[in-house]
């Protein structure tokens, strides 16, 4: 077969075959591409051993590329269909406005490339894991501000791309400052929120997986918008919680500066109690639990009543979370000891019994004791 003849072919075909014939083979061409872009990855991969990189692009970006390619070699080639010059002008054009949606696409798929190599090199699956919340919470932040961007970027060239569209702009910028004024009045507490999220994002008084307490409510932060953050609550509810809170209102942050924490459990005994014994046994629970960082285990006398003495043990751990498990332990053995070698020592209430005077003895009082009393008394008595 001479190969030369095959665009003389095509040309004698139907516009609307050549069309569709360009369409298949744009899409070849695109999964050709794709494919041998998937093999140089692969070959980058068994030679540097680098899988989170090779894996995050071959996932993320491997949507994108089966539209990508495709239309940039079908745009290249659609001047070779044999329609007229107006249809093929506007195919060109409505070609470019879903080019420019997929590469919008594409950045922000790198950019989730880039989110998942930070979160990989900054793992929170461990004890100290300060500086990985840190990074987090500012890469998180900054990936929603390069993607909202990206849209808008996006939205004003192909709004720009039209004649009609553009004489409406450049109405638009003559009342700028109007608008200007109507919006800020309107969007006030939008940009509030925006840069309540700038300050968060960069002077970090709260980051991702931070053990907080807002609203009385325990919980770690999961989410950071730029609007709100989501708490999750220990019994896995959500508090959704405006995000200028955490600007103008004081809250707890128990990982502020570092996870490690002091925990407290407080036992109500009597006088009684022997002190030095409650601590060697609580030096012997500390040593005996995995939760204990060993920095941390005394046991101290903090109040008094009338009747009982607050007795504290304080004992410390890695993070909240272990030092919950801990508190818990502790005050659960303390308790079965005491209640097993002290009894004595358990709350109690004491009360003294007097016998009133016999001057001042009702009657009736006496002749009721006086009967009690021949009634118990025995013979000798009598």
């Amino acid at each position: 077969m001479d190969f030369n003849t095959i665009p003389d072919y095509y040309d004698t075909l139907h516009p609307f075959l050549q069309f569709i014939i360009l369409l298949v083979l744009a899409y070849l061409g695109g999964e050709i591409l794709r494919l041998i872009l998937n093999t140089v990855l692969r070959v980058y991969k068994k030679r540097t051993g680098d899988e989170v990189l090779t894996e995050s692009i071959i996932n993320n970006v491997r949507p994108v590329l089966k539209v990508l390619f495709p239309l940039i070699l079908f745009n290249i080639a659609l001047d070779t269909v044999d329609y007229p010059a107006e249809t093929i002008y506007t195919i060109h054009r409505v070609v470019g406005v879903l080019l420019v949606c997929t590469i919008a696409w594409l950045f922000t798929q790198i950019i989730d490339v880039v989110q998942e190599i930070v979160y990989h090199n900054f793992e929170i699956n461990k004890e100290d894991n300060y500086l990985a919340r840190k990074v987090r919470t500012q890469v998180q932040f900054i990936k929603r501000l390069l993607v909202v961007g990206i849209i808008i970027i996006a939205v004003s060239v192909i709004l720009l791309s039209f004649e009609g569209v553009r004489n409406i702009g450049a109405g638009l910028l003559t009342s700028a400052g109007v608008t200007g004024i109507i919006i800020g009045f309107a969007a006030q507490k939008s940009i509030a929120n925006l840069i309540a999220g700038f300050q968060i994002a960069f002077t970090q008084p709260i980051r991702i997986d931070d053990v907080v307490i807002v609203e009385g409510e325990w919980g770690r932060i999961e989410e950071i918008t730029f609007t709100y953050v989501v708490v999750r609550i220990w019994d896995q509810r959500r508090l959704i919680v405006p995000i200028n809170f955490f600007i103008e209102k004081p809250f707890q942050n128990w990982t502020r500066s570092s996870a490690d924490i002091l925990g407290t459990v407080f036992l109500y005994t009597d006088y009684q109690v022997p002190i030095e014994a409650l601590r060697k046994e609580l030096r012997r629970l500390c040593e005996e639990s995995p939760y204990w960082d060993k920095k941390a285990c005394a046991v101290q006398i903090t109040d008094v009543t009338e009747s009982t003495v607050q007795v504290r043990a304080l004992v410390s751990a890695a993070n909240s979370g272990n030092a919950f498990e801990l508190r818990v332990f502790v005050r659960e053995k303390l308790i079965e000891f005491i209640r097993e070698n002290y009894p004595e020592s358990l709350p109690r209430t004491r009360a003294q019994l007097e016998r009133p005077d016999t001057g001042a003895m009702d009657p009736a009082f006496s002749d009721a004791r006086h009967q009690r009393w021949e009634n118990h008394s025995g013979p000798d008595n009598k």
